[in-house]
């Protein structure tokens, strides 16, 4: 399962593959990281510093952490895509499509102003999140979506 949780500053990432529960996130910020909560993880309730702090503790990676350099992401179910705008302009966008064994990740591209700022991810992570809900199998095709998630067999 991956996750993503933002405030207008950041955005949390979590790859419960990954996970190994080392807790070192509920025992430095258990405010933020509550097992007995759902969902597990509010961003809400600490300061993006204390946040990013316990989050560079993590050991395996599953938590990792990003400033959104203003840019917002929005998913488009309409346009089988998740996009990104800094202000009213389109700066990503991550593109599916809808096949019977799953979605098929085909495009996943931003801005050449903008790379290097996790913008790619987090476009990747809305449409896993989008498909996570609905239960539906995401399929690598684009080579940043097979980078980041691994050919799926």
């Amino acid at each position: 399962m991956h996750k993503l949780y933002e405030n207008e500053d950041i955005t949390v990432f979590w790859d419960s593959e990954r996970c190994r529960h080392a807790k070192r996130c509920v025992t430095g910020c258990p405010e933020v990281f509550d097992i007995q909560r759902r969902p597990w993880i509010d961003i809400s309730k600490a300061e993006n510093a204390k946040i990013w702090q316990t989050i560079q503790k993590c050991p395996t990676g599953a938590l990792s952490i990003m400033y959104n350099h203003g840019v917002h992401v929005e998913y488009d179910e309409a346009g089988c895509r998740s996009v990104a705008y800094d202000g009213e302009s389109e700066v990503g966008e991550c593109v599916y499509m809808e096949r019977s064994d799953g979605w098929h990740v085909v495009h996943t591209e931003t801005n050449p102003a903008y790379r290097g700022k996790g913008i790619a991810r987090r476009l990747l992570y809305r449409v896993l999140e989008q498909a996570e809900k609905r239960k539906i199998k995401v399929i690598p095709v684009c080579s940043y979506a097979k980078k980041e998630l691994g050919d799926v067999e």
